[in-house]
């Protein structure tokens, strides 16, 4: 007896491919300001990449959010305090559709604010996917037969038109012996979404060597606390360091910096 499984592969924010099927959507991120009362509307480029196979496609809404180590949760629409999800409006035509193998269909997404809004929160958020509902047969590694059917997702931010208050701070700076490792705590408390890079370095205070980490990227949300772990080279010497952190996430005007003196045993 053969058992078909079925894989829903997901790929969020990209350009995603499965074997004989895949689907493109540009771009990967909407960015929407209005205030109460106001519509806006963006659009995206869906493309079937597939060379053989027609994909019918469908079109609806989520919630995400980061959790505090950066990684993108998923929610069901309008489940979270910051969702916009019920303030998105599709068109009936773009909201189930074919494409046949390199065609591609613009979706015209639209934001409408409510009247009664009040701007107690500065940003809200949604996930817009766009589902293959006619799965392809497939193969696994294994030879066992499996339903393949992808779907893409586009983050949609909203903000009111307020002036932007870009802000993040440095909350508190750990180094864990035991892991060997950097625990760094901070906070977006700004009025809209900050992303940037974070940028270690280890100064041996005894040899005077210098140790550059790798850069980490990050992304964060209004009122996000995060928290970031920079793992240190394992054949780092014994000795007293000071660690400092450089977190951009803009202009050279919006740098912060903090440091840490710790030793290693």
């Amino acid at each position: 007896m053969k058992i078909t499984a079925f894989l829903l592969v997901t790929f969020c924010w990209c350009f995603g491919v499965f074997a004989q099927t895949g689907v493109s959507v540009s771009p990967p991120r909407l960015y929407y300001e209005s205030d109460a009362g106001q519509s806006s509307r963006q659009k995206v480029v869906v493309t079937n990449v597939s060379a053989a196979h027609v994909m019918d496609l469908a079109v609806s809404l989520g919630d995400w959010q980061y959790n505090d180590l950066g990684e993108n949760m998923m929610y069901a629409a309008d489940s979270l305090a910051t969702s916009c999800a019920g303030w998105v409006s599709i068109s009936k035509k773009d909201s189930y559709f074919s494409l046949k193998p390199g065609e591609q269909k613009e979706i015209e997404v639209n934001i409408t604010v409510p009247n009664t809004f009040k701007d107690d929160i500065p940003v809200h958020t949604a996930m817009l996917y766009v589902t293959q509902m006619n799965p392809i047969d497939d193969v696994d590694s294994r030879g066992a037969n499996i339903k393949v059917s992808v779907r893409s997702g586009i983050k949609l931010f909203h903000r009111t038109q307020a002036i932007k208050n870009r802000k993040l701070e440095i909350e508190n700076i750990l180094f864990d012996k035991k892991s060997n490792q950097i625990e760094l705590y901070f906070k977006n408390t700004g009025n809209i979404w900050a992303d940037g890079i974070v940028y270690p370095e280890l100064l041996n205070t005894q040899t005077g060597k210098k140790t550059i980490i790798d850069h980490i990227i990050f992304y964060t949300m209004p009122a996000d606390n995060r928290k970031m772990i920079i793992a240190l080279p394992e054949a780092i010497e014994k000795g007293k360091y000071t660690a400092t952190i450089l977190i951009d996430y803009g202009d050279e005007n919006t740098i912060e910096m903090g440091e840490l003196t710790f030793t290693n045993e």
